[in-house]
């Protein structure tokens, strides 16, 4: 490989320069020790497994950790931007690295936002703090319907792709969940032996395209999934409707990333580029996707089984809430993705403009399954920029029952930002299936960072709950968030947001939602 070449040949230039300067002239020691000196650092970050981007790219690769050290100046240039564009409190990239690491830590001073800036909020602490709990809770995932009920742990790895993601990045994030005992989401590009190898648990995605369980013409295949739902490690099944970054489009896979195994993985042929569908075949109406989740759960053998979507319209999915009461099943959980969430690749236009953001889209679907009767039958995930404690403690104020990371998790195994996914290019071999830039990125020693990072964030917001007097998430309510409003305003979730009693749509729905409930179709998805 060239840099291995390169470093090799400034080790053997140095080795000559410092033959001659023994020899013919002491001058050669102006050679000499430069040489030796760079070509024994490129040795030195070609040997080393800590950092992916200096395994890449010996020597020039110090310039970034550099840059990253000057501040203030330069260190604006590498923080992650908050859901509304301004900076986080602090960069967020370094929170999930201090805590993947192992060195998380108290920082000095206090908050860097504006507490009186609209949008600021905050949680409510109590006068009476709760002691943090020994072991974190787990939410049961299984309603009536299913025989074969899983424990989730509160943060787990959000979907994301083999081929999206190279092998050893899904080595690292499996076997982190494997030493966490926390699920893995596999995304909708098939189940590989990537994913199994390493013994952690699975939620099984299936998306437009039935990636590692279709026919050869594109259409559902009801024997393999079964077969392949059937692995011990394959915890739960979940049907992707849509995605945060991207509703209402299908996914992309370059023809330069569809290798041999990734093709046999997802069953398609091998260097040509993978577009999903923007909709499903196996249904066309609410009633028939309730049917087909019921289906989806018997071919499992009783696992639970669940969908995941960008909440769009309300009315929507208050039909397909009539659908679960018309046929009498509901799916174990819904995962909501906002539309804040990240990709790999997706239109600019989509990724900022369209689908609802997490908060809105997790107070749609708790409350129109409280309103219908049905919340104690599903449990909710929240999928979309949960990297902190504090990011899932709203979560579970907001009516999530648990949430999922992706991007996080990408930080956790060495990402970068670099923004280079689609290119195949990927400087750290988390986003790529160039084996010579995947080899970059160690398991052994990414893999307890992946299951640190979850540790430490599952444990920072318990201690955050524990300070407002809580010490189980189902203990949470609207009223322990604030919001400022304006300068001189603040309002707690309670009274920013409605929240509908059980039942409450079936008995008589307020007139803020009579509307979308009276249209709402279970036979049809009206716009």
């Amino acid at each position: 490989m060239i840099r291995i070449a390169i470093v090799a040949l400034a080790l053997a230039a140095g080795i000559a320069a410092a033959v001659g300067a023994a020899v013919v002239s002491p001058w050669w020691c102006s050679a000499a020790v430069p040489l030796l000196l760079l070509g024994l650092l490129g040795a030195a970050d070609l040997l080393q497994r800590r950092h992916s981007v200096l395994r890449n790219y010996p020597v020039l690769g110090h310039a970034r950790f550099l840059l990253e050290r000057i501040r203030p100046e330069l260190q604006q240039y590498f923080i992650e931007r908050n859901y509304d564009g301004r900076p986080f409190d602090r960069d967020v990239r370094t929170i999930v690295y201090e805590r993947a690491k192992g060195t998380d830590a108290e920082q000095p001073y206090g908050t860097e936002r504006d507490v009186y800036e609209p949008g600021y909020e905050f949680l409510v602490p109590s006068m009476a703090p709760c002691p943090v709990p020994e072991t974190p809770p787990r939410v049961r995932i299984g309603g009536p319907d299913c025989s074969r009920p899983y424990d989730m742990a509160l943060l787990n790895v959000s979907a994301m792709s083999f081929g999206s993601l190279s092998a050893n990045a899904i080595l690292a994030l499996n076997g982190g969940a494997a030493a966490g005992g926390f699920a893995h989401d596999t995304g909708e590009g098939g189940l590989s032996e990537h994913h199994l190898r390493p013994g952690g648990d699975l939620v099984w995605e299936i998306g437009t395209g039935y990636f590692g369980c279709r026919t050869g013409d594109g259409d559902f295949d009801p024997a393999e999934f079964a077969d392949k739902a059937a692995h011990d490690q394959v915890k739960c099944v979940s049907l992707k409707l849509s995605q945060g970054a991207k509703p209402g489009i299908g996914g992309v896979l370059p023809g330069a990333k569809v290798n041999a195994e990734i093709a046999k993985v997802r069953d398609v042929p091998e260097g040509r580029t993978v577009i999903s569908p923007p909709y499903h075949k196996v249904f066309s109406t609410p009633r028939e996707l309730v049917r087909f989740l019921a289906r989806m759960r018997e071919l499992s053998g009783g696992k639970p089984t669940g969908f995941k979507l960008c909440v769009g319209s309300r009315q929507q999915f208050l039909a397909v809430c009539k659908a679960m009461l018309a046929e009498g099943t509901t799916p174990d959980f819904i995962i909501v993705d906002g539309g804040e969430g990240g990709t790999g690749a997706a239109p600019l236009e989509f990724a900022d403009h369209v689908g609802t953001p997490l908060t809105e889209g997790l107070l749609t679907v708790h409350n129109a399954l409280v309103g219908a009767g049905l919340r104690d039958r599903v449990r909710i995930g929240a999928s979309g920029k949960i990297a902190t404690g504090t990011d899932l403690v709203k979560r579970l104020v907001q009516g999530a029952d648990y949430g999922n990371s992706a991007r996080a998790m990408m930080f956790a195994v060495g990402c970068i930002q670099a923004q280079r996914c689609h290119t195949n290019t990927c400087p750290t071999g988390v986003t790529t299936q160039d084996p010579r830039r995947a080899r970059a990125l160690d398991v052994r020693d990414k893999t307890p960072r992946v299951q640190r990072f979850q540790e430490a964030t599952v444990a920072g917001a318990l201690q955050i709950m524990a300070s407002m007097g809580v010490t189980d998430p189902a203990e949470l309510r609207p009223h322990m968030i604030r919001r400022r409003v304006d300068p001189y305003t603040e309002r707690s979730y309670e009274e920013l947001y409605e929240w509908l009693e059980p039942g409450q749509l079936l008995d008589g729905p307020p007139h803020t939602w009579a509307a979308d409930w009276k249209t709402a179709d279970p036979d049809r998805f009206t716009v």
